[in-house]
Order: C-alpha cells, then structure tokens, then sequence
C-alpha cells in the first residue's frame, strides 16, 4: 500500500490550501464515529479498502456532495495528492457517518482545495495549467464545454476519467443496457453524452464510468429516502402502474471502488463502463427491500395509474417509470471489478449510516402521496 505522507503547498495560488482537520457536523446532526471504517485485518463490508500503485496528482472537479466524499477517501488512503475543485459553498470535508476519528483527521489533514467556479473558464485554465495535476476525476461535469478548457489546460495529462449517465442510453426493448448500445442524443444526459464524445475526439487517455442509480449514505437523491420517510410515517407506498417495473441500484461505495479500479488502467484506456449492482429489482421489490433494511413491517403498497393525476411541478415517484438496467459484465471482465453489497445489504448499510440516524436530505413531502390516496392522513 502507498504511504500516506502530508503534502504541503507547493505553489502560492491564493484560492489553494490545506484544510484544517476540524470535525463537521452534517444537516445539523452530529455524526458520531463508529468503528466501521477502522482499519483491521479483517475488514467489515463496506470498509474503504484500497490497493497500491504509484503517487498521483489528482484533481477532483467536485467532491463535497456524494460521490467524491467516498472517492477521495479512497485516493488518500492510497497515498494520492488530491485536490478538490469546488466554488467554496460547502464544506471542503465532513466526518462520515461510522468514520473514526482518527480517520477523518488523517483525512482531513492531507486533502487539498482548489476554489473556484469551473464555468469561469479563465479562471480554470489559468489555475489548472499553474498547478498542473497528472490525473483528473471529473464527478460533477455536466457539460462538454466544461470540460474543454480542463483539458487546455492540462497538456501532460494522463488520464480523464468521468462520470456520465446510463441516463444517455435510447429506451429500448431489449435488455440490459450494454456500452454498446445506442444512445439518445436528446435524453436530459445529452451534456454527458456530449462530454464523452469530446473527451474520443481529442488526444487524452480517458475513462467514462455510467452508473445507474447510486443510493447510499449522503445521497443527496430522492431514492432510498424517499421510501424509507414513508415507512417511517408508517404510510402506504404509491408506486405506478403495476410496480413490476424492473430497475437497477448501486451502492456509492462500490461505485467508489470501479473509479480507483480504471486508474492508471490500461484496460480502461478510452472505455466505457457500466457500474451499478449485481442484480435487478422491481419497483415493489424495492420497496419491501427497503423495508427490510430499515426493519419496518412489510409495506402496503398501492399502486396507480399517473396519467389521472395532475402532480404539476411536483415529482410523485423518484424513478422513471420503465424497466431501466445495466449489464456490469465489462466492468467485472475487464477491470476485475465486482460490487460487494447485494441491494439489501446496502441499503441497510445506507439506512444505518445516515436515514436511521435522523440525518436526510430532503423533508417528507407527502402531497402527491395523499393526491393518490383520496384522502389527507395525519403526518407522524
């Protein structure tokens, strides 16, 4: 395993610094440490587990909100020099629900930020180019002109490696999704889609990771939460149509292991991945897992026809209502990659961490609920 060692500033960019190790409270709540993510010989599932390759410069554009929490961990922990790019809005670290103490001030104490706006295309090619990064983790790229001026400004740059969308995919009949497959030029992923064609026609060593939809602690989506306020509440769940819909989940945190796997890969070399769980589940499937994980009784579920609705701007369901999912085999032949929680074991995970400590996202909204149902019940 790579060692850690302490990388001080090696230039006098005025917007680039070492964070203090100070503790931060998330949503309000204090997430008290736990010994989950405690290096022992034998680790618990879900632990950061890393491998050795040789030091990197890395740049990651985002990395406060979700995805990047657990990635960067992980490319300290293999002795990487990381560097998060973001507009300073949020706090640059947190301590992870089930996170050590002392993990988090050996993580906190070596991660480095990179202030800005990555739209101020200037700013990013004059930053970018001073400092000079061998590899960059783009998670929050929506956009190939975002992505253009990164790539100026880095000249020597070894690897790309991006997060777009299984969002990109055409709707198709026929499944799973393959990376070969065709894609949809007008999806609301179009930027990704754009993005990843950008990165092909110019002279880089890229990765495009696609996930599907990723649940986990801290995830700033309506999934797994959305289910587990209504089971809280001890309320029916609505779920559309015939709720046979099949679709597919991935757990951050093996996501977070397929993007340290591409790395300096040359398997991944200009390749597309798909990244998502082993296995497929249909909406009321997900819904009675999720009641599992969290240790609620099996829900009641109802289902309804949406086109008698009128939910105006309001989202009654967090899913596209189509079978939506993925063949991972290309990640787990080519990269050697597998994802280590099974849907159930993960979104208990997911609810331990973070939902069944009281910390969420989003407020319960149940308007669109009691629209379905005909009538208003008492919010517990």
């Amino acid at each position: 395993m790579a060692r850690l060692v302490v990388v001080q500033q090696q230039h006098n960019h005025p917007s680039f610094s070492i964070l203090p190790s100070s503790l931060s409270d998330f949503n309000g709540t204090r997430l008290h440490a736990q010994v989950q993510f405690k290096k022992k010989v034998c680790q618990p599932k879900g632990a950061l587990r890393v491998t050795a390759s040789s030091a990197k410069k890395i740049l990651v554009m985002g990395g406060t909100r979700f995805i990047g929490i657990f990635l960067s961990r992980l490319l300290v922990k293999e002795g990487h020099q990381v560097t998060l790019f973001t507009r300073g809005k949020a706090p640059i670290t947190q301590q992870l629900p089930g996170e050590s103490d002392q993990d988090y001030s050996d993580f906190s104490s070596k991660i480095l930020h990179l202030k800005g706006d990555r739209k101020d295309f200037d700013f990013v090619k004059s930053s970018l180019s001073a400092e000079g990064f061998d590899v960059v983790y783009d998670i929050n790229g929506r956009e190939a002109d975002e992505v253009a001026p990164i790539l100026d400004a880095l000249p020597k740059l070894e690897q790309y490696i991006y997060c777009s969308s299984a969002g990109v995919y055409l709707k198709s009949d026929l499944l799973p999704h393959f990376e070969t497959d065709a894609v949809d030029p007008k999806s609301r992923h179009k930027g990704k889609l754009e993005t990843e064609s950008l990165l092909e026609s110019r002279d880089v060593n890229w990765t495009s990771i696609r996930p599907v939809y990723i649940y986990g602690p801290l995830n700033y989506n309506p999934v797994e939460e959305w289910f587990f306020h209504r089971l809280k509440a001890g309320r029916p769940i609505p779920i559309p149509n015939s709720g046979n819909q099949i679709t597919q989940l991935g757990h951050v945190k093996d996501l977070a292991t397929a993007f340290i796997q591409v790395l300096g890969n040359e398997k991944a070399s200009k390749q597309v991945f798909n990244i998502s769980g082993e296995k497929y589940v249909t909406f009321d499937g997900l819904a009675k897992a999720c009641a599992k994980a969290g240790g609620f009784p099996e829900p009641e579920i109802i289902h309804y026809n949406p086109k008698e609705f009128d939910f105006g701007k309001k989202k009654a369901f967090p899913f596209r209502d189509q079978h939506f999912f993925a063949s991972i085999e290309k990640a787990k032949s080519v990269l050697g990659w597998k994802p280590e929680f099974d849907l159930v074991e993960g979104l208990t995970d997911s609810y331990n961490l973070d939902f069944g400590r009281g910390t969420f996202r989003k407020e319960a909204d149940f308007f669109t609920d009691d629209l379905i149902l005909g009538k208003s019940l008492v919010s517990v």
